[in-house]
């Protein structure tokens, strides 16, 4: 999956660019910040090709995400410190739950991106495949008697001399008497 980034000037004195994932290109071959297009100091680079990896057990997650208006994909962005980008591209994923989990952290940034029509077929086909149901299980409370008589009073690997029970007030006393 290629991923598309875009930067624009900043809009503010403390940045001088501004990055968002605008598109993903099923199928795209290897690239490292290859400049698609320029126009009016706006540029679009295909910045990386990551896998876009479907599990079985995030079936539920994946129709969640098609069921929204426009369904998305999620890429993870994190600041690069070394090399002459600003941004490594971390992940892509078609879980909302997953991209909220990394959006929850604070330390990526996660962009939204519309899926093509190919990708989303191709998504719908292997939730409904792997999607199971589950019924809803009612707890029962357990049959313990919550009315009976304590059968033992603080921890039973402390030996009590007295009354657990006994202020320290006294029992100061009782130890100057």
């Amino acid at each position: 999956m290629g991923i598309v980034l875009r930067r624009m000037p900043g809009v503010t004195r403390w940045a001088k660019w501004s990055w968002k994932a605008i598109a993903v290109l099923p199928g795209a071959g290897d690239a490292s910040w290859q400049m698609l297009q320029s126009d009016a100091g706006v540029s679009d680079y295909h910045a990386a090709t990551l896998p876009l990896e479907l599990h079985g057990s995030d079936a539920e997650a994946y129709l969640h995400g098609l069921s929204t208006e426009v369904p998305c994909v999620y890429v993870v962005l994190r600041d690069s410190d070394e090399g002459e980008h600003p941004l490594d591209v971390t992940l892509v994923t078609a879980s909302p739950y997953e991209a909220q989990d990394y959006a929850d952290s604070s330390e990526e940034i996660v962009e939204k991106v519309p899926m093509p029509d190919g990708l989303i077929a191709w998504v719908r086909d292997f939730a409904q495949k792997h999607y199971h149901e589950e019924r809803f299980k009612k707890r029962r409370r357990d049959k313990t008697d919550i009315g009976a008589v304590e059968d033992g009073i603080g921890d039973a690997r402390i030996a009590q001399m007295a009354d657990v029970y006994r202020s320290p007030v006294k029992a100061k006393k009782e130890r100057l008497q």
